[in-house]
This record gives C-alpha cells, structure tokens and sequence, in this order.
C-alpha cells in the first residue's frame, strides 16, 4: 500500500473517533482540527481516486473502486451540505465507513478491463449511479441516527448525541431531500442503462440479478416518497423503508460484485 491511500485511512479512521468522543460522548471539541483535517483527507482521497476516474478503463468495476468512489463522494456530499444543514452526529457512522473502503479499494482493485468504458455515455451512466448510491448512502446513515437519537429520548437520555442533533423533524425533513436526490439519479440511472445498453454494455438489455434488486430498491424508494407524500409516512416507518431500500441496492451493486469477484475471482 503506498503512503497516500495509508494517510487518508488514518485521517478518516482518526476523525472518526474523534467526533465518536466529541458528539456522542461529551468530549471537548476541536474546530479548528475538525475544519481543517476533513477536507485535506476528502482531498488527499480524491487525488488517489482521480487516476481512476479519468484515466483507467475500468472506472467503477471494481468492488473496491466501487465502494471508495461512493464513500468519497458520501463524504464530499456530507461536507459541502454541512455548511448549509449542520447534522451533529453523523461522523462517527460515515468516516470510519470511508475509512474501509480506501482500504477496500486497495486490497481489491479491479480485475478485468472494460472495453468500451472510454465512452462518454459509460462514464455519464457510472456518475450518476455513483451519486446516486452515495445520496442513498447518505439517507441510511441519516435514517440510523434517526432511529438511535428516537431510542435515546425515549430513554429520556437528553446528553451527548441526542443534545448535539437537530430535532427528529428536521432529521425527518432532510432524510426525503437526500432520499428524493437519490431517487432521482437512480431513475436515471436505471432509465440509462435500459434504453442505452447496447451503447454503454454491448449487449441487449437482460434482467439479471443485479437488474432485479435494483429495480427492487428502486420500487421501495419510489412507494416510500409516495407514502410521505399522500399517506403522510414518517419517523420509524421511513426509517425502516429506506434501510430497507439500501440493502437491496447494497445487493444489487456491491453484493453481486464482491460474489464475482472477491469469492469467484471473475
């Protein structure tokens, strides 16, 4: 493993512990190391991706690549939103995640080329399915810190983490804003690769299994946003709608490829 991917491990696995004391625990805080530390790491980690992303032709193959490509993105989306809808809390879940995926992507790089993956209309269909896992990703973090501050007021446990949160409802109200953008790109993503298979793939649309626990996901996010909307769903039944929803694309994606790959070595 050389030097870089190693200080952006570190750097996440470090942070993360250090917002686990800080927000959950009652630790003193560190702003100033929190400001500065998080975007040099969420740099540092896209400068190891960006090799991959412009140049190899096996962009978003790879379990590994996969993975560290979502949890980068989760981190930047979580970043760049937390200056305009600060969410106390969510740290300790997503960093050491991201932390793991840099090492996942180092310890399982991709496998096999990708003829073809040049395309434009490849790279366009692998960016929005990468934004839309990572939104995805977002919305099932966003929805488990829902469920563990809604089990600690129910404790009447009004320190640490639950005092650090905004209230449930603004939880609540982000939690459809991700799942929406989410949403969103998974339909076009899934739109893309139906109408657009023989030019990005080769090969004719099939309705593998990847294909069915996606469409699947899909189908669970698309009832949950119409539940929300005309039936009024909310709190524990979000909550376990969208995990719901995340672990059938976790699944569909990254399931299927760790099988592949990793267990079958194809």
């Amino acid at each position: 493993m050389s030097i870089l991917p190693l200080i952006v491990i570190v750097s996440y696995a470090g942070l993360g512990w250090h917002f686990w004391r800080s927000r959950w625990h009652g630790a003193s805080t560190r702003p100033l190391l929190e400001q500065m530390v998080l975007p040099l790491a969420l740099l540092l980690h896209g400068i190891t991706l960006g090799d991959t992303i412009m140049h190899s032709n096996v962009v978003g193959l790879g379990v590994g690549t996969a993975l560290s490509i979502t949890l980068w993105l989760s981190v930047a989306i979580f970043w760049l939103g937390n200056f305009f809808y600060p969410v106390e809390g969510l740290q300790p879940l997503l960093l050491p995640l991201a932390a793991l995926a840099v090492l996942g992507a180092e310890l399982m790089p991709p496998m096999h080329p990708f003829v073809g993956a040049e395309l434009p209309a490849f790279r366009a269909h692998i960016l929005s399915a990468m934004l839309a896992y990572s939104l995805i990703t977002n919305a099932a973090l966003i929805a488990l810190l829902m469920n563990i501050a809604d089990r600690r007021l129910h404790k009447h446990t009004t320190r640490s983490l639950a005092a650090n949160l905004p209230p449930l409802l603004s939880l609540e109200s982000l939690l459809f804003k991700v799942l929406a953008g989410g949403f969103l790109l998974l339909t076009a993503t899934l739109i893309s690769g139906l109408f657009f298979s023989e030019e990005i793939f080769h090969q004719s649309f099939r309705l593998n299994h990847k294909t069915l626990f996606t469409v699947v996901a899909w189908s669970v996010f698309a009832a949950l946003l119409l539940g929300r909307t005309f039936l009024g769903w909310r709190g524990r039944i979000a909550v376990r709608w969208t995990l719901s929803g995340f672990s059938l694309l976790l699944l569909a994606y990254i399931g299927s490829k760790f099988v592949l790959e990793v267990v079958l070595q194809r």
